[in-house]
């Protein structure tokens, strides 16, 4: 693995901290130089905390999950969210999600371990993934698991045994494929034929499947799923989704006589992690959204179903930073200036995995205009370990701290030990204060799982 090469035409941007926009948590500002998130200095609390360091804006984390249940709500009231647990989960988003309403999206048996440990209501949880294990979905069905999103006819038969060694008949959910490719890295689309996940429509499986969910014993079809991918800006793929889903309904209604009660539309909105970027707003996704669904089933004469989304990075994407120490200065004339932190592809993988862009500032020099391209590199064993690649950034110096913005999804759910690196604490921060939700792994952590 290596770095890409540098960017072509790569300029210093000259910006400030606060001229990033939607790159910032919502309670960024600026003060006496240093960045502040939730009211507390970035640079004080790396000090105090370590680095490297996750910080995340609980503020702005509660913002969005009401922001998605209101602009859902107040024009289309049958609607639920269900917060991607997969996007960033450690017990304590869990219990906010719970306190801001929001049901819960689990992938795997460890995140609806989480889920339980914390008492989150079972009835509100969806149990996604491509593979569950029998194990996981015995679980998942003897916890009480509300909703196990089905993924292929040999889950349905699964299913249907443990429900009925059980004694309970389980509520599921058929994820299609519907074919739609949508504007987004191809490693996170998901609603293409050329798909793991779902039923495909391909050949009618999909549709010929239906019968068997709807004959199978201790279960009850209540809704299909559909999902497209994810970080997409252009909402017209939702609509052409939808539209799919729709007409799905109406076939297993003319077909069975059976009205499907839900319909999940998948993921939420894309984010900004670059200054220029312009993702649709949270409203004009609930509007097309609601809009989309109303059209087409007033046009195919199909019941108005109770529609679902599952939101996860434009959650936790933008209220979450992380924070590193300057270590190491390198420039190679004509070619990259190196600035090495103390931390990288262990605690941010999406870089090193399909080149992700993100922004940074000195957050100790937050007030001065970003004048340099640097690549922000880790310290790991590989040359391809970079947070950011030819960004810019204020004049850095030995000792720095410094702030990667929208870390807050898919960074820590993503993190490895590589080269027996602890994982970094987490923490929230808002009202002036913070608290540590997630201690900072310490080197016996990662041995005690080793048998002497």
């Amino acid at each position: 693995m290596s770095l890409p090469k540098p960017k072509e035409n790569a300029v210093a941007d000259g910006r400030t901290t606060m001229e990033l926009g939607d790159v910032l948590p919502k309670t960024a500002e600026v003060k006496n130089g240093h960045l502040f998130i939730g009211g507390v200095d970035m640079v004080e609390l790396a000090h105090e905390e370590g680095t490297a360091l996750y910080v995340f804006d609980e503020e702005d984390l509660r913002g969005r999950i009401r922001a998605y249940r209101e602009s859902l709500a107040k024009r289309y009231p049958n609607s639920e969210v269900l917060y991607a647990s997969k996007a960033f989960q450690n017990k304590a988003m869990v219990r906010l999600v719970d306190e801001e309403g929001a049901s819960l999206d689990v992938s795997g048996g460890g995140e609806l371990a989480c889920a339980r440990a914390v008492g989150f209501p079972m009835e509100r949880v969806y149990v996604h993934g491509n593979n569950k294990t029998p194990t996981e979905l015995r679980e998942a069905i003897e916890a009480g698991a509300g909703t196990i999103v089905l993924d292929s006819r040999i889950e349905l038969a699964r299913v249907s045994e443990i429900a009925g060694e059980l004694g309970v008949e389980q509520n599921v959910f058929m994820r299609i494929t519907p074919g739609v490719e949508a504007d987004t890295h191809e490693y996170i689309r998901t609603g293409m034929e050329d798909s793991k996940f779902g039923f495909t429509m391909l050949n009618d499986f999909a549709f010929n499947c239906v019968g068997d969910v709807l004959k199978a014993p201790h279960v009850h079809l209540t809704g299909i799923h559909m999902h497209i991918g994810s970080q997409i800006f252009a909402l017209h793929s939702y609509d052409e989704a939808i539209k799919v889903g729709i007409e799905f309904l109406k076939r297993i209604k003319d077909t069975y006589g059976v009205e499907i009660e839900k319909l999940d539309i998948g993921g939420g909105v894309g984010v900004a992690y670059m200054a220029d970027d312009k993702p649709a707003t949270i409203d004009q996704f609930a509007e097309m959204a609601t809009a989309s669904v109303v059209k087409h089933c007033d046009e195919l004469g199909v019941k108005h179903p109770r529609i679902l989304c599952e939101p996860g990075r434009s959650i936790a994407a933008t209220p979450g930073v992380t924070l590193y120490t300057v270590g190491i200065l390198k420039t190679l004339p004509g070619i990259r200036k190196f600035v090495a932190i103390d931390g990288g592809m262990s605690d941010n993988i999406r870089t090193a995995l399909y080149h992700a862009d993100y922004e940074a500032v000195v957050a100790n020099k937050a007030d001065e205009p970003r004048t340099e391209v640097v690549t922000l590199c880790g310290k790991h064993c590989e040359s391809g370990d970079a947070v950011v690649l030819d960004g810019s950034l204020q004049h850095p110096d030995l000792g720095d701290i410094v702030c990667v913005f929208g870390t807050g999804a898919y960074c820590h759910s993503m993190s490895s030990n590589y080269n027996g690196q602890p994982r970094p604490a987490i923490v929230f921060v808002r009202d002036g204060s913070y608290r540590v939700v997630t201690r900072r792994e310490t080197y016996d952590d990662l041995m005690k799982c080793d048998v002497d």
